[in-house]
């Protein structure tokens, strides 16, 4: 999946690529689904009245929120794309009574008959045409008609755009724990690697880091079970559980030495400032990594800031490589650290209430040189933080171009179900009126790397290792000596 968004960002009007990553991301997002122990909770209680109630709230919100009007027939047949890969996938029809291909496919001519040439032009109708289907699945296939209609569900909102999607009741939590900027858990940010689970990035003061893992470390096996014996999904869900209690890890390192570990759950909280240093003491180079944006992240920076500025600092490199985003207030609240006036970032939606501007204030303005980092995983809220600098001519942006995720997303949670959806509600623009979407944050120095660090891991804050860091320390110490 990753290829194709790579692939859209380089060519983002071929249609074809964006076809090709709404069919692979509907086979990712089921596999996902049937691994989540909340989901499968939920279709199984759920009743087929309860299920329609969803799938009818789900609509709601799509026409209520969403930054583009909705077309209920494409959301329809968005859903019964999602049903027939469904029925392709071996999670999906585990749960179902035994079928053959043959029936498969005259289901599958006769769902397309029947809906195909109905009139859907509300959500009623939409309504209609879900539960329909869930009864021909029913009376062809055998298939409970509660997971057809959770499939009509996720397939309206999954293929709205990259961005917009069904949450599971884990899931959700998952999203208001990052935005809270604590979790239950051991402390690490991990991603498939290879049958094993890549260490990314291990949390300042976790249990993880506590137990000597580290960065660039593959989990082959959790409590004894070998993660090629298991999906991702499921091998990260093994990873979970109350605080409190303790997991078992076979490590292995780049050398392919193997150990074991004993780590304990706990609350993390989950710093969104790291690596605070001097990196140049004669010069007063101050560094910090911006890791994400959330509730608490212009606090933690203005801690970081007063620690610098009483360590001698006097120009200032804030690192947001890697930075997926987050909250788009709390990257408003730290440009607003740097820009004396000015628009910061403005948002435009479908509804007036999503119009909005948001501008710098004076007061508590920090006036150092600044230079910024970014690179092609920087996105959302990281841009509109470096795209503000750069607009205003404010700091000096180093890397290479940004991500360009251009939209906010809206969190809706669903009733009585604990799960919810994830809207795109609006486009946000920068200071001078340029999208982001596609085109991402341009810098005003290059730095390209010879190759990509392995397993995407950016090394160390050390100017010795790392070219970009090298070329802003540089940019940073012209900035301190032209004062």
């Amino acid at each position: 999946m990753a290829y194709y968004e790579e692939a859209i960002r380089q060519f983002p009007e071929e249609p074809s690529l964006h076809r090709r990553f709404d069919f692979t991301r509907l086979h990712y997002d089921l596999a996902r689904r049937y691994n989540d122990r909340s989901f499968r909770g939920l279709v199984e209680r759920l009743t087929m009245s309860e299920a329609m109630d969803l799938y009818a709230e789900i609509l709601v919100k799509i026409q209520a929120h969403y930054v583009e009007a909705p077309n209920f027939k494409e959301l329809v047949e968005r859903g019964t794309n999602d049903l027939e890969i469904a029925l392709t996938e071996p999670a999906f029809l585990a749960a179902c009574r035994a079928v053959d291909g043959r029936k498969i496919e005259a289901f599958r001519q006769e769902l397309r008959r029947t809906l195909g040439p109905r009139v859907i032009q509300n959500r009623h109708d939409a309504c209609d045409a879900a539960s329909l289907a869930a009864r021909l699945a029913d009376q062809w296939l055998g298939i409970a008609p509660v997971r057809v209609v959770l499939e009509y569900a996720c397939g309206a909102t999954n293929t709205l755009d990259p961005y917009s999607t069904y949450l599971t009741p884990d899931q959700l939590n998952e999203v208001y724990a990052q935005i809270e900027g604590n979790f239950v858990g051991l402390g690490v940010e991990l991603k498939p690697h290879r049958d094993t689970l890549m260490v990314l990035r291990v949390i300042t003061g976790s249990p993880a880091e506590r137990a000597g893992i580290r960065p660039g470390d593959r989990i082959v096996a959790v409590d004894g079970r070998q993660t090629k014996d298991v999906s991702t999904e499921r091998a990260a869900n093994l990873l979970q559980g109350p605080a409190g209690t303790s997991v078992q890890l076979t490590l292995a390192d780049a050398a392919g030495q193997t150990r074991s570990v004993t780590v304990g759950r706990q609350r993390v909280e989950v710093p969104s400032v790291d690596d605070v240093q001097i990196l140049d003491r004669s010069q007063g180079v101050g560094y910090l990594k911006l890791t994400c944006f959330q509730k608490t992240t212009a606090h933690d920076l203005d801690a970081a800031l007063w620690t610098l500025y009483q360590d001698g600092m006097r120009s200032l490199i804030i690192d947001v490589r890697g930075n997926p985003g987050g909250l788009l207030v709390a990257a408003v609240e730290v440009a607003d650290r740097f820009l004396e006036r000015g628009v910061i970032v403005s948002t435009r939606g479908r509804n007036a209430q999503e119009d909005l501007t948001y501008s710098a204030h004076e007061a508590g303005t920090w006036r150092v040189p600044l230079v910024v980092v970014v690179d092609q995983d920087s996105a959302s809220a990281a841009e509109i933080f470096a795209g503000a600098i750069r607009d205003h001519h404010r700091g000096t942006i180093v890397g290479v171009r940004s991500f360009g995720k251009g939209s906010v997303q809206g969190i809706f949670p669903l009733e009585e179900t604990n799960a919810g959806v994830r809207l795109t509600t609006a486009k946000f623009y920068s200071p001078s009126g340029r999208p982001y979407n596609n085109l991402g944050v341009e810098p005003d120095v290059v730095v390209q790397i010879a190759a990509r660090p392995i397993d995407g891991q950016l090394p160390p804050p050390s100017p010795k290792e790392d070219t970009v860091l090298a070329a802003a320390l540089q940019t940073a110490r012209n900035s301190s000596q032209q004062r």
